[in-house]
């Protein structure tokens, strides 16, 4: 794999010496001549096999091509990306794609010699974009355009050119699509190592271009008056009557391929199709924009075609990355838990085998983590997360039989945490020298919760050295990850492998207050105490934190902080809804409410479709949030943020295998009233209404499902 960076920072990074390198996932490789993603960073093809990740970072332009403005259409394994003036001119990331190459880069439209006048461009679903265009058909006609030009563009490679007169008389127009591609690889596009484009040839009813690793082509019906291969031009002459339209529709495809079938868009996509209704306004939008985009995002396990996951985010990370992959499917488990299952047995098979320290870990690669700490292994966190995501996902119904199949691969995964603890009590990096970060200390304390519930489900031993290896840790942490001060304190970020701590603030900080579901509909204990969560919750509000957008992922005032810093001052959408959840769990619901009306002002000028992260400038009267140019939009944990904040704020907490779910909505009700229709609990739909005063009412659930105190 290679690395892109992100302003002048590698995604990833190179090991320290002596380091074992883990390979990506076989469900993260690509066939040749396609692309393996990881974090952050588009892949190089693979060449009849995986390739292992390079020792060094390859040179390359430090600018990627700038996504903030782009308008992006998914339906994975295809995309069209465009801008708001609708033809593609080969610039940038402009083009159809399929599997990570670009099939054509240039479609420029051109009636009676000129170019439609681009007046309206808007993505009408996560696949698809229509853009309006006029034009007037003569001098004589004055300055009211005669002619509208619709194209709605979709991932799949089709676009759809119509024209309507409003002329007086009839018109004879000839139109022309002039095309062209270089067949780039979206790796080669992000380091700007493109070539020129390639030469056509007539095919068919239309246009055709090979080169050494592929070849693509694009078909026209109706089938053009003209296909000139030399000019790389398709013309049409075009009658149009008063008042009547015409329409032309291109196909572009790999050469030899049907039409694209989108694994979102089938009928057994493992997502429900789920509504919500509001006082607030955007609370429809936010779900319904959500499902839309994980449904975009949603990719197959090649070998094992019924296992389904989320990529990780759009155009940069079209596979699917472990940490983030698991992180999506457990927010998403208000939508049902075919998601998490297709996702835990394809992480499972990528588990490293034993005997060894190495022995069931989740390999993923490494994670920028700014200035401040070294890379982060994502593998830790993977790992970590696998048994938390099973036993979440069967309090959500996932059967008995499936939770089965999988304890094995979580088994291994405690197992490695209680290996790689050994005799200490913090689980630190596992590079030499490695630091204890807050974050992971959050997630293994998490797991170890979560994990011994589950073996004690199933009558496996070693609950009880999890529990007590997480008191032991609870004890620890409250006073070594905890940095007094004159303002009461603040969680420290990390501690070196000396002991020294790094008392910084960010928002890695919100995993803190992410406990976990346990039985009865009760959250398991975190590791602060009631009055550190009380000062977080405070710090969490405070102007240097909140940018009245979202929470920076490092505090205004801390060294090093950058607004646009992916992990040292930029809103991370995915963070910052977990300290919402977190917040409002704990009991602190008007900092709760403060945030979250922040992170829903910024979704609603973004369209309701969050990228993964933006700039962390201050909000200010009449501003609007700042994009950030690199980031994924959209991304799979700032989609799958949407179901986690509405069903949290609905209070969802089901114990399926007691067959009770508990309801404790927020009761200042930041929204209003709310309506969750379609969600799935127990392998059942299941709606609710949340009353304006708070009151929960359950509107369809499961055969005997009880509603738990």
């Amino acid at each position: 794999m290679t690395s892109a960076p992100r302003g002048q920072t590698h995604r990833q990074h190179t090991p320290p010496t002596g380091q074992a390198l883990d390979r990506p996932p076989p469900w993260n490789r690509q066939p040749s001549g396609s692309t393996t993603q990881a974090r952050g960073v588009p892949g190089t093809p693979s060449r009849g096999g995986p390739a292992p990740w390079p020792l060094s970072p390859p040179r390359r332009s430090t600018d990627l091509p700038p996504t903030h403005t782009a308008l992006i259409c998914v339906a994975l394994p295809g995309l069209a990306i465009s801008t708001e003036q609708a033809q593609l001119t080969g610039r940038g990331l402009e083009g159809f794609y399929r599997a990570g190459r670009r099939l054509l880069s240039r479609c420029r439209l051109r009636i009676a010699g000129r170019e439609p006048l681009a007046v309206q461009a808007a993505m009408t679903g996560a696949d698809r974009v229509r853009f309006l265009g006029t034009l007037c058909s003569s001098s004589a006609a004055g300055p009211d355009p005669d002619v509208l030009v619709e194209r709605v563009r979709y991932a799949d490679g089709t676009e759809r050119i119509t024209l309507r007169s409003a002329a007086r008389r009839p018109l004879r127009l000839p139109v022309e699509v002039a095309l062209g591609t270089d067949l780039a690889e979206l790796s080669a596009i992000a380091s700007g190592a493109v070539g020129a484009e390639l030469p056509a040839s007539v095919h068919d009813s239309g246009l055709r271009w090979t080169c050494a690793t592929g070849s693509s082509s694009v078909t026209a019906n109706p089938p053009p008056a003209d296909a000139l291969a030399s000019a790389e031009l398709l013309r049409w002459e075009i009658d149009l009557p008063p008042g009547g339209t015409a329409s032309v529709e291109l196909r572009v495809r790999p050469d030899g391929s049907g039409p694209l079938r989108a694994v979102g868009h089938a009928s057994a996509s493992p997502l429900a199709h789920a509504r919500a209704l509001g006082d607030f306004p955007g609370t429809g939008a936010l779900l319904r924009t959500s499902i839309e985009d994980l449904q975009a995002l949603l990719v197959r396990d090649p070998a094992h075609p019924t296992d389904i996951c989320l990529a990780a985010g759009v155009p940069w990370r079209c596979g699917p990355a472990p940490a983030e992959a698991l992180a999506a499917a457990r927010m998403t488990l208000p939508l049902g838990t075919r998601l998490a299952a297709g996702t835990l047995r394809a992480l499972a098979r990528t588990q490293l085998p034993g005997p060894g320290p190495r022995a069931g870990l989740i390999p993923g690669p490494l994670r920028d983590a700014g200035a401040l700490l070294p890379p982060g292994c994502t593998g830790t966190e993977a790992t970590l997360l696998f048994p938390a995501l099973l036993a979440e996902a069967r309090r959500w119904g996932l059967t008995e039989r499936e939770t089965g199949e999988l304890l094995p691969a979580a088994e291994r995964c405690l197992t490695w945490l209680r290996h790689t603890v050994g005799d200490g009590t913090y689980l630190r990096d596992p590079q030499p020298m490695g630091p204890a970060r807050c974050e992971t200390q959050a997630h293994a304390h998490r797991a170890a919760l979560l994990g011994a519930d589950l073996l004690d489900a199933y009558d496996r031993p070693g609950g009880a050295w999890l529990r007590q290896w997480a008191q032991d840790l609870r004890t620890a942490f409250r006073k070594d990850f905890w940095a007094e001060d004159r303002g009461g304190g603040r969680p420290v970020i990390a501690r070196a492998e000396d002991g020294r701590p790094l008392p910084h603030l960010g928002s890695a900080a919100a995993h803190l207050l992410d406990t976990g579901l346990l039985g009865a509909g009760e959250p398991a204990p975190g590791l602060l105490d009631s009055a550190q969560t009380a000062q977080l919750a405070r710090l969490f509000t405070s102007q240097t934190m909140d940018s009245g957008w979202g929470l920076r992922g490092l505090a205004a005032d801390e060294p090093g902080h950058n607004p646009f810093g992916h992990r040292t001052g930029a809103v991370r959408v995915h963070e910052t809804a977990l300290a919402v959840v977190g917040l409002a769990a704990a009991g602190h619901e008007t900092e709760a409410n403060g945030v979250l009306r922040g992170l829903l002002a910024a979704a609603e000028h973004f369209g309701y479709r969050l990228p993964e992260m933006y700039a962390g400038e201050q909000r200010t009267e009449g501003s609007a949030p700042v994009p950030h140019p690199a980031a994924c939009r959209p991304a799979a944990t700032a989609a799958a943020s949407g179901v986690l904040l509405l069903s949290a704020l609905a209070g969802i907490r089901p114990d399926v295998p007691a067959r009770t779910i508990v309801l404790r909505p927020v009761q200042s009700v930041p929204l209003g009233e709310i309506v969750l229709t379609g969600l799935r609990v127990a392998g059942a739909p299941f709606s609710l209404r949340i009353s304006r005063h708070g009151l929960a009412m359950v509107e369809e659930a499961a055969d005997g499902l009880q509603l738990g105190a």
